[in-house]
Order: C-alpha cells, then sequence, then structure tokens
C-alpha cells in the first residue's frame, strides 16, 4: 500500500503508526506479514461447530419441505427407485451414461453377493453434439451403443446372440419422473444447449433411437447418478444409507417412506413402500442467500457463472469452483501491492485458470521448500513466490477446502438426523473427484461431522462409492425388471 492504511476484513480502514526509529520500516508502509493477511481470511473462511449446527437445522428444515411441497428450491425429486437390492440380483445388464464430457457404456454382470463385473466404453462428446438437436443427440446414443453391443456380441463375444438386455440410462440433469422408464427434461445444466429435449421425455426420444438403429434393448430405468451411486454402494456394502457425490457438482441421495412423500400422495403408492430422493442438494440456499456463509469471493464466482444465484451450496463445495475462490482472492492481494511484487501476473488474473487439482497439490507438498507449489507458479504462470507466499498459498488453499468438507458434513448430518440414525450408525457412500483425490477432504468431513454432533458423529463413516451411472444402473434395471414382472410396477 502506498499510505499507511489497510482494509480490515471488517472493510474499516485500520491505521498503524511506524515507528521511525526502526531502520528495516520501510518509509511508505508498515511491512504486514503474511500471518496478518492469513488472519484476516480466516474470519472469512472458518465455520465454528455452532454455525455448522445452525446450517444442518435450516438443511433438515428445507429437505422436509421439498418432500412436501413441489416446486422448492431442493426438489427432492422421487426417482421411483423402489427400496433396497437384495444383493441377489443377477444377469447382464447394460447401462449409458450421459455425462458432461463422455458418453459411457457398460456391460454390467451381475453375480449376487454384492458381486459383479463390468466392462465399459466411452465416447467422446463433441461441443457440436452438445449444442445440437435432441434427435442428432440420441442418434448418437443409440448407434454408439449399437456398436458397442455389437462388438460384444461377435464370436465368442460376453453378449449371446439374439439376446434383448435390459438397459439402464443414467441421465443426470433435473428431470420429472412419474415412472422410473420416463423422464421429463426440466433443464439442461453442465453447459449443454441440445434443443427439442427441455420439456420432453427424454426416455421416449431415446427409446425412438434405439428402434430406428434397432439396437436389441429394453430401456428398463432413467437414474440420476447419485441415485445410482446410492443403489450400488448399498449393494456392496449393506450399512450404506445415503450416496453422495463430492466433484464437478455436488449432491446426496438417501432411501425415504413413501408416506412422507406429501407431494406424491395423489399417485396413490403404498405408503409403507421405501423409495430413493434425489435431493439434488446443490441449490440450498439460492437466491435468498439467506444462511450459508458466503464471502465477497463467492458473491463473485456467482455473478459470473452461467446461472448466476442458482446452486449456491454448490458453489461453496463443488471441484469447480475451489480453484476460482482461491484464485480471487489472490487477485485482491495482487491489488493491494501484497503478493508478486514487481510480476507481470496477467496469466494469473484469466478466469478459471487456477485449477482445483492446483489446491491439492499445495495441500500435498511435503517439501520443506514447497517446491510443488514453487512448480505450479513458475509453469502455469511465470510467477516467483517467496517461501513465505508459498505457506501463505497452502495455507489458503486449506481454508477454502475445509470450508467445503465442513458443509458437505453440514448437508449429510442433515440427512442423518432426519433420517433419525445417528444412535445406530451409518455408512454414507461418497463418490466424485473432491472425495476420492483431494487429500484430507474425507478426513475433514469426519471431523465436521464431529462438531456437529459430538462423539457421536463417529457413528456416521463414509466409504468409497462403487460407481452409481454404471452399476448402480444396472442394479436399478435389474430391479426394475423384477418389479414389473412381480406386477407391482406402478403403471401411471
Amino acid at each position: 500500500h502506498h499510505s499507511g492504511a489497510s482494509i480490515s476484513s471488517r472493510g474499516q480502514p485500520e491505521y498503524s503508526r511506524s515507528d521511525a526509529n526502526t531502520p528495516e520500516d520501510l518509509p511508505h508502509a508498515t511491512k504486514r506479514t503474511m500471518s496478518d493477511y492469513l488472519r484476516r481470511y480466516e474470519n472469512l473462511f472458518v465455520l465454528t461447530p455452532q454455525r455448522m449446527r445452525i446450517i444442518t437445522h435450516v438443511f433438515e428444515e428445507t429437505l422436509d419441505k421439498g418432500l412436501k411441497e413441489p416446486g422448492q428450491i431442493v426438489p427432492m425429486i422421487p426417482t421411483f427407485v423402489f427400496g433396497w437390492p437384495t444383493g441377489e440380483e443377477r444377469g447382464d445388464y447394460l447401462a449409458v451414461d450421459l455425462g458432461g464430457t463422455n458418453l459411457r457404456v457398460c456391460l454390467v454382470t451381475l453375480s449376487g453377493q454384492g458381486k459383479f463385473a463390468i466392462t465399459q466404453t466411452k465416447y467422446r462428446l463433441s461441443e457440436e453434439m452438445k449444442q445440437g438437436t435432441a434427435e442428432d443427440l440420441f442418434d448418437f446414443c443409440a448407434s454408439s451403443l449399437g456398436d458397442f453391443v455389437r462388438g460384444h456380441t461377435a464370436e465368442g463375444g460376453l453378449i449371446q446372440p439374439g439376446a434383448e438386455l435390459p438397459l439402464g440410462f443414467t441421465f443426470s440433469y433435473p428431470c420429472h419422473q412419474e415412472r422410473i422408464d420416463h423422464a421429463v427434461l426440466i433443464r439442461w445444466t453442465k453447459g449443454f444447449g441440445v434443443s427439442g429435449a427441455e420439456g420432453v421425455d427424454c426416455a421416449q426420444l431415446f427409446r425412438a433411437a434405439l428402434a430406428k438403429h434397432a439396437v436389441p434393448v429394453v430401456l428398463e430405468s432413467v437414474i440420476n447418478d447419485t441415485t445410482g451411486t446410492l443403489i450400488a454402494s448399498q449393494y456392496v456394502n449393506p450399512r450404506t444409507r445415503i450416496g453422495v457425490i463430492f466433484g464437478t457438482g455436488c449432491n446426496a441421495a438417501y432411501m425415504e417412506r413413501v408416506r412422507n412423500i406429501d407431494k406424491i400422495a395423489p399417485l396413490g403408492i403404498d405408503g409403507d413402500e421405501w423409495m430413493a430422493i434425489n435431493c439434488e442438494w446443490g441449490a440450498f440456499d439460492s437466491f435468498t442467500h439467506a444462511n450459508l456463509p458466503r464471502t465477497r469471493f463467492d458473491d463473485v464466482v456467482d455473478k459470473a457463472s452461467n446461472k448466476p444465484g442458482e446452486q449456491s451450496f454448490e458453489k461453496l463445495i463443488s471441484g469447480r469452483y475451489l480453484g476460482e475462490i482461491l484464485r480471487l482472492v489472490l487477485c485482491e492481494l495482487i491489488d493491494e501491492g501484497v503478493v508478486f511484487l514487481g510480476q507481470n501476473t496477467y496469466k494469473l488474473e484469466r478466469s478459471y485458470s487456477l485449477d482445483t487439482a492446483f489446491l491439492s497439490l499445495m495441500e500435498s507438498d511435503q517439501t520443506d521448500e514447497l517446491l510443488t507449489i514453487v512448480g505450479i507458479f513458475t509453469h502455469f504462470f511465470q510467477l516467483e513466490t517467496t517461501l513465505a507466499e508459498r505457506q501463505f498459498f497452502r495455507a489458503l488453499a486449506r481454508l477454502i477446502s475445509r470450508r467445503a468438507a465442513r458443509l458437505s458434513a453440514c448437508g449429510i448430518a442433515a440427512l442423518v438426523s432426519k433420517m433419525d440414525c445417528l444412535e445406530e450408525g451409518c455408512s454414507v457412500g461418497a463418490d466424485g473427484s473432491l472425495y476420492n483425490k483431494y487429500p484430507g477432504f474425507a478426513d475433514r468431513i469426519h471431523e465436521g461431522l464431529v462438531d456437529i454432533f459430538g462423539e457421536k458423529g463417529r457413528n456416521v463413516t463414509t466409504h468409497h462409492a462403487e460407481d452409481g451411472s454404471g452399476v448402480g444402473s444396472a442394479i436399478i434395471a435389474a430391479m426394475t425388471k423384477r418389479r414389473k414382472e412381480a406386477g407391482k410396477y406402478p403403471n401411471l
């Protein structure tokens, strides 16, 4: 700074007297150490146990409201996946996952006792495909699946000639479902802009394309990957009660009694049945911003995003945004003349130029000199750093990722409390790049659960989930087929 004033975290100027007789003191400013700056950001990013308990309580109320009334911010979507697998589901199933970057096709063989084998192929989705017509998109899905089936039916292949395999379709976009084999797309997310699909039953579009390409399959179910994660985890680990994804997005699913889902009462389904609910909880606190501890950096991320005001919970937690939050903090410090003095910082000033993977590398740097961090800044941003700066950057990464993990714990705690399974304990199947790859993320979730519930929080454990969009999708297709055969299918 060029005066003796600096802006504190409360936005008030703080004036500090520089003592003229200390030789190392610069005449125009007091030299604040990096640890003083760190305290500023700790005030913004640290979540106290008290605050976490308040968030958990409001979160639980929000989940209840979503079950009772349609059209809520957190929509609590009924999935029409009824009950848990028996663990004895068997046979060959196909699964197709239309993701954000790839179309994934799997052949899953379920052999009972929670065992399975999986063979898969990925097909790259071009940008044109993502912005084209629904007809072209589902043509691509059907012809890719057709190629896969033919490839595996050939001489000595895994699929018997003449077999008509059941297909599970993973379509992880918000949909309105009244049956499991039907799904009306509410809106595209993840950068898709395909015309002719919103407001339309995408299962029907896919069926038409499968017929056109003469692919010998029966489309049994349309699911969200989070629901698949819940079911696949429980198939392998029967203590599982909740499935969560902490990756590019963030979401959860759990099992609810039909009688508690007031908004589907008109469908007349037996109230004693259990049904999986896809929470779509990334939307928690959207628009109102009343409950989450957002900072000025979160505001910038939100306003610059393609859907301002939406997915507020996700924007504090998911891997898509954590690097950007750190980058915005660094930009604030560059503007104040605190870091990278006398260097050209234009590369770091590009939006989303700092990947969340860099935060995970910074946090796992074990060297005294923090050489990984030296490498990140020299290689990707052409910036020299001092050791004090590097220690500060690592501490900032820790603050931001710890906040994400502790907020994740609030969501899990809200479900645990809602399902009343704290006493007997339960296991949470977790998937996604943050959970799987970010050092310490899972441990911080567990610490957060203890901060919310006290020692009993240790009764809630998380484990790496089985693949929901492949294995989970196949198990659900198997469960649905069995229900149909038993005449228990809700033909609405």
